[in-house]
């Protein structure tokens, strides 16, 4: 009888046996294709605390039933970061399972009331585009639109639109001319082209960053700054977070399949980098809601002992809301940018928000 534990005959049966694979390869995604993601996830408030104690984020409305009555929620929500995580981790199986590079993700949005927990999530992404990459033969872009929906309800309670690179099953002959460079040898050499004066504003206040654009305004100044807060990866936000949002790629999980990888080992999720720059942000001003995020994109790889901070620059900032409070908060939009210990970008994006305002 054959001993199949036996390490020389183990080793002839993995030669000879055929993988059963994951996911689905570039060539297996059309333009308009609507997918319906097989898995769910209910959106618990253990999941919630846990993905924002592991990222920094805490905020008290999102802990504590006064602080969330005084901000008009029936119990502490789920926070947008877990539900946008969430959205995407349910996805990976069917869209990104083979890896590739999350080349960005734009037009975040929470279209819905406020998401308690015990809600049902249910996922869907349709085809928006597909294109050839010049630079990488192997691979494909693939740009997709998601919505988590209420499985109950079929509200629409967060939607996205996110690009990948995707490996194809075969290579394809292309040019290799890759991305045009922008500018000139004499443009670089004469250096970044920065605003003279960066303006930190007083407090995290409305009437703070509205005070601090007032002051930049007119002059060769940026109302620009760093937050102290750093975040080392490890263990937990490396591998546990990506898996209680049912992500399951690669990328996150398997060491020896990454070794060979440009990374050279497996990597964080990339919402958990952006979740853990927009914490140290949010550390430093007085939330009341956020609104969405737009133009996400995550510049190199963040690995276990990485770690992780983050700078701001404030662009606007209007005396509205978008749904009630106007006398309780103003509208600021921000770039965000993540970095790690060697001070390169990691990620960056848009926020839209409404700050609380002072109370008199």
């Amino acid at each position: 009888m054959t001993d199949w534990t036996d390490p020389d005959t183990f080793a002839q049966a993995l030669e000879n046996a055929d993988t059963r694979e994951k996911g689905n390869y570039f060539e297996d995604f059309a333009e308009g294709d609507l997918l319906a993601h097989d898995l769910g996830l209910t959106l618990s408030r253990p999941g919630n605390e846990g993905w924002m104690s592991q990222t920094l984020n805490h905020d008290p409305a999102y802990w504590r039933t006064d602080a969330a009555h005084e901000r008009g929620f029936d119990e502490p929500p789920i926070h947008p970061d877990y539900l946008t995580a969430a959205t995407l981790g349910i996805t990976v199986e069917d869209l990104s399972e083979k890896g590739g590079y999350f080349l960005g993700r734009t037009d975040v949005r929470f279209p819905g009331a406020p998401v308690y927990p015990g809600t049902e999530l249910r996922v869907e992404s349709e085809v928006v585009s597909t294109a050839t990459s010049s630079s990488r033969p192997e691979y494909g872009i693939v740009t997709w639109r998601t919505r988590g929906k209420d499985a109950q309800t079929d509200d629409v309670l967060c939607s996205y639109e996110r690009t990948n690179m995707i490996p194809r099953r075969e290579p394809v002959a292309t040019d290799g001319s890759g991305a045009a460079a922008s500018g000139s040898e004499d443009e670089a050499a004469d250096g970044p082209d920065l605003p003279a004066e960066f303006v930190v504003p007083d407090g995290g206040y409305f009437e703070d960053f509205v005070d601090a654009l007032e002051r930049a305004a007119d002059r060769d100044a940026a109302v620009a700054y760093r937050h102290e807060r750093g975040r080392t990866q490890d263990d937990v936000t490396v591998a546990a977070l990506p898996l209680a949002t049912l992500n399951t790629a690669k990328q996150h999980h398997n060491v020896d399949v990454m070794a060979d990888s440009p990374s050279g080992d497996i990597v964080t999720y990339g919402d958990v980098t952006r979740s853990t720059a927009l914490g140290h942000a949010r550390s430093d001003e007085r939330t009341w809601r956020e609104v969405g995020f737009d133009d996400e994109q995550f510049h190199t790889f963040v690995a276990a002992g990485d770690t992780v901070y983050a700078f701001t620059r404030v662009l606007e900032a209007e005396d509205e809301v978008s749904r009630g409070a106007s006398d309780r908060a103003g509208t600021v939009r921000f770039e965000h940018i993540a970095f790690n210990q060697d001070d390169e970008p990691v990620y960056s994006g848009t926020r839209t928000a409404e700050i609380r305002k002072r109370s008199d």
